[in-house]
């Protein structure tokens, strides 16, 4: 075979498995959803533990890196902001830039980011440690369906936790700009508070809110499905991870892109 031609079949061939993968994605999602929903009602509901247990692994304990990251963030812009407004003598709008910018975009980008690589790579390595030692044929056995007991706690536990996530990325983010910025400009923090929500309407925190949804539902069924397609020993493992991760965070920039577009325009 030419090498053209050879590209081309590689190509379709490629395009024909990421569309199976996006039907099996959307396949987990609509059953994931389904014992939610549905699982009281047949006597097979989601255990509440198995829901918390998740809530703290994704959320609680990932905190202290999201306050960090998202507090640094806000420094950095409040620094590129004022640095460059000073060419125009226009520093005192630094503050709305960095009210839109952290509330619209940023706080749930690094949330999210920290999300994918921390817990989504977690539920990547343990469900695929799980597919290899045969533990997913097991709960199969025993009568239990894997997505019941091991997606839909974690879907639940990303819709809760991402939203939460986000807003303190955006109070840290909005913390480090302020200080520095009232270093900078001579105003306190309290101001620089009052300006913010001066500048501010309910539907520039709503975007980073609907965001973190899309974002949380996208880090948790790739990593799954990265998990329950786990084979070939250790290696395969530390791919399945490593893959999920990557997708995640592609996932992410350009769903954010995307939100971007419509929302903006």
């Amino acid at each position: 075979m030419s090498r053209p031609l050879y590209a081309v079949e590689a190509l379709g061939r490629h395009t024909l498995l990421a569309i199976e993968e996006m039907g099996y994605l959307c396949a987990l999602l609509v059953e994931g959803f389904y014992w939610l929903l549905l699982g009281p009602f047949i006597r097979q509901p989601v255990h509440l533990p198995a829901i918390f247990a998740e809530m703290m692994g994704i959320g609680v304990l990932a905190v202290p890196v999201v306050v960090l990251l998202s507090f640094s963030n806000g420094v950095m812009m409040a620094i590129q902001g004022i640095s460059t407004l000073q060419e125009f003598d226009a520093q005192s709008q630094v503050v709305p830039g960095i009210a839109y910018s952290v509330t619209r975009e940023f706080g749930v980008l690094i949330a999210a980011i920290v999300v994918a690589g921390r817990s989504g790579s977690a539920i990547a390595a343990r469900i695929g440690s799980m597919q290899m030692s045969q533990e997913v044929d097991a709960l199969r056995v025993m009568g239990i369906e894997p997505v019941r007991h091991l997606v839909a706690p974690i879907l639940l536990a990303m819709l809760v936790m991402m939203p939460v996530l986000t807003l303190l990325a955006d109070s840290a983010a909005l913390c480090g700009g302020g200080l520095y910025s009232g270093l900078m400009l001579k105003i306190s923090l309290a101001t620089f508070f009052d300006r913010c929500f001066d500048t501010l309407a309910a539907y520039d925190l709503a975007q980073g809110l609907y965001k973190s949804l899309v974002f949380g539902l996208l880090i948790a069924l790739i990593a799954c499905g990265n998990g329950f397609s786990v084979s070939g020993g250790a290696e395969g493992l530390g791919r399945a991870t490593t893959r999920s991760v990557v997708l995640s965070i592609a996932a992410i920039v350009v769903a954010d892109m995307v939100f971007t577009y419509f929302l903006n325009r």
